[in-house]
């Protein structure tokens, strides 16, 4: 009996220096087995999707240079006149669809969530119709619409290009829209409103000096992709009759081997050139307009 009694004391008192030497350690090595094996799949992932994206360019880079003279492709697509003018008008169409679309859906947006978020939905509904609708049935009812009178936009160059605009604005509403719409998200809109309102500022310098320069990046990041489908789009441009930079790929696909390849390289890189143009603004953006509350 008093064997056992003795024991308890001795084992509380060994608990006791255990708790007081603090939580065992784990053996070394234990967690770096399953960390380290997550990293190699991850740079797996990131190795496969890299070949895949880069293999394509690769490939079409390899068959371009095979004209000969060695670039002639390349010298070929500089020296043609429609070259540069196709690609200049489609980017300054693109720059007048950004312009317009911010006009339009930045206002839309931010009365939607400033003052009737029950009709969020319907305005979403309403933006996702041109993925629903296929932009020849678009181009088509544009050009039956505005034929003849009371506006008679395809007689005319000024007209089709109004149309091609327009088109353009639609064609933009889902990425435009979204992108709007996140940068809202983001911020927080009632309270700037009611602050800049309380200093005096109307509905549209608000918009102007408080609310665009919050949602900049969203902003650009719309545009980029607004300016991404103008430059490419063929089926809008073609039915309207424009020196488009998607018509004028087609039309070079059909008649040369290698020039397609090149014009397609050279899209691609003014493409990441302007998502680099886009990265540099957004960092430059950062500070936001901040109101504080005086209490």
């Amino acid at each position: 009996m008093s064997l056992g009694g003795g024991s308890q004391p001795a084992i509380a008192a060994r608990a006791v220096v255990d708790e007081s030497l603090g939580p065992r350690r784990a053996p070394a090595g234990a967690g770096r087995r399953p960390r380290s094996l997550a990293t190699l799949v991850w740079w797996i992932v990131f190795v496969i999707g890299v070949l895949y994206f880069l293999g394509p360019l690769w490939a079409t880079l390899l068959f371009s240079l095979k004209a000969l003279p060695f670039g002639a492709a390349y010298t070929n697509l500089v020296n043609d006149p429609l070259f540069i003018q196709t690609l200049l008008y489609s980017f300054v169409v693109g720059v007048i669809t950004i312009v317009v679309s911010i006009g339009l859906l930045v206002p839309t947006a931010y009365w939607v969530r400033l003052r009737l978020p029950q009709a969020r939905r319907l305005i979403e509904l309403i933006t996702l119709l041109p993925f629903v609708v296929p932009p020849v049935i678009l181009v088509f009812g544009l050009i039956r619409g505005y034929k003849g009178p009371p506006l008679p936009l395809t007689n005319s160059d000024l007209g089709s290009n109004v149309l091609l605009i327009a088109a353009y604005v639609v064609l933009s509403f889902p990425y435009m829209y979204r992108a709007i719409d996140v940068g809202l998200r983001a911020i927080d809109v009632q309270s700037l409103t009611e602050a800049s309102q309380s200093l005096g500022a109307g509905w549209l310098r608000t918009l102007w000096q408080v609310i665009l320069p919050n949602i900049r990046v969203s902003l650009l990041s719309g545009a980029f992709l607004t300016l991404a489908i103008v430059i490419g789009e063929y089926t809008v441009a073609t039915f309207l009759a424009r020196p488009a930079f998607g018509p004028y790929l087609a039309l070079i696909g059909g008649n040369k081997a290698y020039e397609p390849a090149a014009a397609s390289l050279i899209s691609f890189g003014l493409t990441w050139i302007a998502m680099g143009f886009i990265a540099v603004l957004g960092r430059r953006s950062r500070v936001r307009v901040a109101v504080a509350a005086a209490h």
